[in-house]
């Protein structure tokens, strides 16, 4: 009887050690699955995230590309802007020089300071210069630097630079002599 006893406990604890163990070989997995899962998620994340900063810069790269080409494009109009009134200036120079008749250059006078902002705008001639360094004749103005051209008949200087208003209007000429 202390056998069959023993034998039925002996049953009871086997019973409960495989219990135990399957039980415990089902939570290592059940971890070992919860584990796999997180770590899926961390790495689908991570791939979410440089897969959003990669657009990102995209996007910055996008934006920096159209700065310059807006840069570009205001640049070239900027000088279009500009070389338009100094080719007509330089136009109407050598027309008040080389013109038959006073008549003729009084209205190639008029139709140049229509160019300008006023008949006072300034006109610098430069004599000599190096590198930054400028040395300038006697300041003059538009009107008096026209009917020099038309009393002398030659143009001898050219247009350096021109400063042009927001309306377009010729504030300062430079001209350096040939």
């Amino acid at each position: 009887m202390i056998n069959i006893r023993n034998s039925s406990r002996l049953a009871v604890w086997a019973l409960v050690l495989v219990l135990c163990i399957t039980g415990c070989k089902s939570k290592k997995k059940a971890m070992e699955a919860s584990r796999a899962a997180e770590k899926a998620k961390m790495e689908q994340e991570a791939s979410a995230r440089k897969q959003k900063e990669q657009e990102e810069l995209k996007r910055k790269e996008a934006e920096e590309k159209a700065a310059r080409e807006a840069a570009e494009l205001k640049e070239r109009e900027m000088k279009a802007r500009e070389s338009a009134p100094k080719t007509k200036l330089s136009q109407y120079f050598d027309a008040i020089a080389s013109s038959g008749s006073v008549a003729s250059a009084n209205n190639s006078i008029t139709e140049a300071l229509a160019l300008f902002a006023s008949p006072e705008t300034p006109v610098l001639i430069i004599i000599s210069g190096s590198g930054a360094q400028k040395d300038y004749d006697r300041p003059t103005t538009i009107k008096a630097y026209l009917n020099y051209l038309k009393d002398q008949k030659k143009n001898i200087n050219h247009i350096e630079s021109l400063q042009v208003d927001p309306s377009g209007k010729v504030t300062e000429v430079e001209l350096r002599k040939n």
